[in-house]
């Protein structure tokens, strides 16, 4: 009895052992089925990363001349489209200039009036010495052609011929006073004369300060970091407050080294951003890649020129493009947490090298010296008088 017992201790550990293998190997069955699942239905051209975040525009608003704000017309949060009105600085100081100026372009139009109705005045005064000339002329012929007879006297004769030089110096001091006239304005015209032209250009800085004093948003976007209070005095170039596209937000994805394998412009991305969490997908082409790497372009960059170097993986930032109607519909913010996934299973580099560069720009300003160019035109129009 007690070696039926003995067997049956000794046989449990053995069954034990055979549970436990079996367990073990159904483990990395399981395991090797389920990679080779993951391995069927995933491609490995896909590139994923969660270090990714949404980058944007922050345009700063700047102020182009020097002066006290008056008026603040936007805050933080705000929305506003592009040349809203921002800020107003007090235009009292440019508008006794543009005063002045204006008085000055009004006498240098009708300064230009008087040369060149000159003009005219010469023209008649060089007809009147031509027609003196000939009648002298006729005199000295008459007079010098009966001097024989004795009808008249010899100081008749030489007198006739003293007036014919005089009327011929008369002549030709008129048409000098015509050339001298005609070099003021010759080539021009009364608009584009250049004492008018410098006068306008004094009113036409003027004007320019007057409509720089209302500091308009350079773009559409949300109002960010106003710096600025009533009463404050500014000066060119400081910043007051800035506007950020929300419609033109882009993503900057951090790929390790290892992984830019195959990335390259134009290719299709899938973004998701921690605010919405996997139920919205935002869709994005791959706009490039930058010039270096994080580390390369850090306030610090690494001093890997040392005795205890430690090699480690790099990441390159991938800038990404979001579709402007998907980001309309669920608004992101710069700064936020994503992840991206990059189908580098196609590339056309000679697609990618044709790409054009991104550049943006803004007219409201041309409206400012459009404005600035009517108030020219105004003054020269008043004083110009009938032609």
């Amino acid at each position: 009895m007690s070696d039926i017992i003995s067997e049956a201790a000794a046989s449990a550990p053995a069954a034990t052992r055979s549970k436990r293998l079996l367990l073990l190997g159904g483990g990395i069955a399981a395991a090797a089925f389920g990679w080779g699942l993951y391995a069927l239905f995933s491609s490995s051209d896909l590139r994923t990363t969660d270090n990714a975040y949404v980058g944007g525009h922050i345009i700063q608003v700047t102020p182009q001349i020097a002066g006290t704000v008056t008026r603040v017309l936007a805050d933080n949060t705000d929305l506003v489209l592009a040349g809203t009105p921002l800020v107003e600085i007090d235009p009292a100081d440019a508008k006794v200039e543009l005063a002045a100026a204006e008085a000055e372009l009004a006498q240098a139009v009708r300064n230009v009036r008087g040369l060149f109705a000159a003009d005219a005045r010469y023209t008649a005064e060089i007809e009147v010495a031509q027609a003196g000339l000939d009648k002298a002329r006729a005199d000295w012929r008459e007079r010098k052609a009966i001097a024989a007879s004795g009808a008249v006297t010899g100081e008749d004769v030489r007198h006739a011929g003293d007036a014919v030089r005089t009327a011929e110096a008369s002549l030709a001091s008129a048409r000098q006073a015509r050339i001298e006239a005609l070099a003021q304005i010759s080539g021009s015209s009364l608009a584009s004369h250049p004492g008018v032209r410098a006068a306008a250009e004094r009113v036409r800085a003027a004007a320019l300060t007057i409509e720089r004093s209302h500091i308009l948003a350079p773009a559409s976007g949300m109002v960010a970091q106003r710096n600025i209070q009533l009463g404050h005095r500014v000066a060119p170039g400081e910043r007051l407050m800035a506007v950020v596209p929300l419609d033109r937000l882009w993503i900057d994805a951090n790929f390790k080294e290892v992984q830019l394998k195959g990335i390259c412009p134009g290719q299709p991305a899938t973004v998701t951003a921690d605010v919405y969490g996997r139920s919205v997908t935002y869709h994005g082409r791959v706009v490039g890649l930058e010039a270096g790497t994080g580390a390369a372009f850090a306030l610090l960059p690494p001093q890997n020129a040392t005795g205890n170097w430690i090699k480690v993986v790099q990441r390159v930032p991938v800038r990404i493009a979001l579709d402007p109607a998907e980001l309309v519909k669920k608004p992101l913010r710069i700064g936020m947490s994503t992840e991206v996934t990059i189908d580098a299973g196609h590339c056309d580099r000679k697609a990618a090298a044709r790409r054009a560069p991104q550049a943006s720009g803004t007219d409201i300003y041309d409206a400012q010296v459009k404005a600035a160019d009517r108030r020219v035109a105004a003054v020269i129009a008043a004083n110009i008088g009938k032609q």
